[in-house]
């Protein structure tokens, strides 16, 4: 009897896998930019324009990002190096919150949900990741002032720039 068995070339297997890994990146995107569409946010904006940041927030604001954020994220907001490379664990290292880094580039409801409730919370599966979450650990008006006070830190030109991001 013959054997039928057929090999399958290692180039489709190849194939076969980077499609499946770019279906699961999509789907990972769709589900993020569907939760933060779905999730009811707890502060809708934190712009300016929508929510007056007075002095009083700006310093409570830098008082927990010194005790909470900086070791991680940098005294002055400028991250760890190499940034963008994985760690031997697989983990990237802490963005920076400055103009140089992605942190502008989100709208302020993601950037709320992701401190409060973590970046699993976020794309709805698991992620490893160093950042921890913040619900039960800072009230949603201690989040907000951190990231009043990180969005004071930007020059003028980033904050209109990012305050004109919809939200997802």
């Amino acid at each position: 009897m013959a054997d039928r068995t057929r090999r399958i070339p290692r180039h489709i297997l190849a194939l076969f896998a980077a499609a499946v890994l770019v279906m699961a990146l999509v789907a990972i995107g769709l589900v993020a930019r569907d939760w933060g569409a779905t999730k009811e946010p707890t502060q809708a904006s934190l712009s300016p324009e929508a929510v007056p940041v007075s002095d009083k927030q700006l310093v409570l604001g830098e008082s927990i990002y010194v005790s909470q954020c900086a070791a991680c994220h940098g005294a002055k907001l400028e991250g760890q190096p190499n940034w963008r490379q994985r760690k031997a664990n697989g983990r990237l290292p802490a963005p920076p919150h400055d103009e140089s880094g992605h942190t502008w580039h989100h709208d302020d409801a993601t950037l709320f949900n992701l401190t409060k409730f973590g970046l699993s919370a976020l794309v709805g599966q698991p992620v490893e990741t160093d950042m921890p979450i913040y619900d039960g650990v800072l009230t949603d008006e201690q989040v907000r002032s951190v990231l009043a006070y990180i969005k004071s830190q930007w020059p003028e030109s980033i904050r209109q720039r990012q305050s004109a991001i919809a939200p997802r």
